[in-house]
């Protein structure tokens, strides 16, 4: 059951259990501001039943906690932990006076990532990104370039006919990376290896209901580990002795897989919880693909599962002379003016190629025309999406299809200055990486991942729309010691 809350009061009111109140400096009462809550609380409540079950937390208190986790890259017991000192973070996540107790306890925060999807932080992202302080229900005319600027509130304009259609305005850069997942990387040694202790964990819980009436099947796991540690600790092993150690392990695996058919036959279900049923059935994929690779004398197969404990992790080939292949989601995102939309996720590798038309749509959708131009990469100008923007007058930066020829004069500059703009969206790819833990999602459900990956980019754009409010002070200040006669007047 979900209830509606009620508007937040200003922090003023905000209820403290000492003398004095809260700053309207503060970081947090910014945030807050600056974040319509109550449009968000309108379109999640649809989502729950408001008459049968137990209340719901509200979305501010959900949604703020993920906000503050991924923006000080705390844990989940240690937002609990701050949430519960401090009294502007109690203030953000909607509370109207301090409490000394914790609002939730830290498992909680796994069914906030449960519960907001990747499509619902798809819509939060969209009305902040696009909030306005007076009239929010106007339509925002998109950006005339990449710089960080605050998006500009406009009349409503008349609609237009079918024959017409508004100019293209604004430049939409689009790009694809990889959100490592925190695994070991993985080999197929290891992986067997520790499959088959798994499966002998198995079987130690599957026999004790007959440890008094029966032998416990041998599992030969001393020499099945003596066996593993004699190549794992080779600096360098051949590649032969590689291809003997794994089909020892796989030949191991198959004796400890029919041990647990022959005792559960026995004592039939219920032994094995939930989740080790899961794992034991993602064990067995994985033993049928080793086993192709291994017959085939191939190193790749369909949905190869890179990780027991994860196995929604794919491996990402991206070519890239650190990481040539990466282990994680692979996300498609879109920049405008400074603001990052998550057009794609998805934990297979797919072609960006794809993926333009897609996002242009959106972006007429989010500001009511095309963009001017679109700076992208090379796999996304092939001759489809050349087409279509050559049809609705979009310029797709780049050289044109076939034979490569040396570009002069005007275009030369322009493919240079198209290079420098398209650095804002790799920027944004680093400062996710580096100070949002976009470079290791540390969630290991696969929903609770992708909900890591998304909020991710919300908190950097409501990093970026702070930064717009702070802009005027700092050019201000900037102007007035550099240059004082073009500083603004008071």
């Amino acid at each position: 059951m979900y209830r509606m809350p009620k508007p937040q009061m200003d922090f003023e009111e905000f209820i403290l259990p000492f003398p004095g109140k809260l700053r309207s400096d503060n970081r947090w009462i910014k945030l807050a501001k600056i974040i319509p809550w109550q449009e968000i609380e309108e379109k999640y409540s649809k989502y729950f039943s408001t008459t049968t079950g137990n209340p719901a937390k509200p979305l501010r208190m959900a949604l703020g906690a993920l906000i503050i986790k991924e923006k000080c890259g705390f844990s989940d017991e240690e937002t609990v932990q701050q949430i519960t000192e401090n009294p502007y973070l109690q203030y953000f996540v909607g509370f109207k006076e301090f409490q000394k107790e914790p609002p939730f306890t830290s498992s909680l925060m796994v069914f906030f990532r449960k519960r907001l999807t990747p499509e619902i932080l798809g819509e939060i992202n969209e009305l902040i990104c696009t909030a306005k302080k007076s009239k929010p229900k106007q339509n925002l005319t998109p950006p005339s370039g990449t710089s960080s600027a605050d998006p500009k509130e406009v009349e409503p304009e008349k609609p237009a006919s079918a024959a017409e259609s508004p100019p293209n305005r604004g430049k939409l850069l689009l790009d694809a990376t990889c959100a490592p997942a925190d695994i070991r990387y993985p080999t197929d040694l290891s992986l067997l290896n520790e499959a088959r202790e798994k499966l002998e964990q198995f079987i130690d819980i599957l026999y004790q209901p007959f440890s008094c009436r029966m032998v416990k099947p041998k599992t030969y796991r001393r020499k099945a580990r003596a066996a593993y540690l004699s190549v794992a600790k080779q600096k360098r092993p051949r590649v032969q002795v590689m291809r003997k150690a794994i089909g020892k392990q796989l030949r191991f695996i198959g004796r400890d897989f029919r041990i647990i058919e022959l005792l559960s036959e026995q004592s039939g279900a219920g032994q094995l919880t939930s989740r080790q049923e899961q794992m034991l059935s993602t064990i067995k994929t994985l033993s049928e693909q080793q086993s192709t690779m291994y017959e085939e004398k191939s190193h790749s197969i369909a949905d190869r599962i890179v990780s027991i404990h994860q196995p929604h992790v794919r491996p990402i080939v991206r070519g890239k002379v650190r990481n040539f292949v990466e282990f994680g989601a692979k996300v498609f995102v879109s920049l405008v003016n400074g603001y990052s939309f998550l057009e794609k996720l998805s934990w297979d590798a797919f072609n960006e190629g794809g993926c333009l038309i897609p996002a242009l749509e959106r972006y007429r959708e989010r500001f009511g025309c095309y963009p001017e131009a679109v700076l992208a990469d090379k796999i996304l100008r092939n001759r489809e999406n050349k087409e279509f923007c050559r049809e609705r007058n979009i310029r797709l930066s780049g050289s044109k299809l076939g034979k490569s020829v040396e570009v002069w004069g005007k275009d030369r500059r322009l493919a240079r200055q198209d290079n420098r703009e398209r650095n804002a969206i790799e920027g944004k790819f680093g400062e996710g990486k580096r100070s949002y833990g976009l470079d290791r999602v540390m969630a290991r459900l696969e929903e609770t991942a992708s909900c890591v990956i998304a909020m991710q980019f919300v908190v950097m754009n409501l990093r970026n729309r702070l930064r717009v409010l702070l802009y005027p002070f700092w050019e201000k200040l900037i102007l007035g010691i550099f240059c004082p006669k073009l500083a603004f007047k008071p």
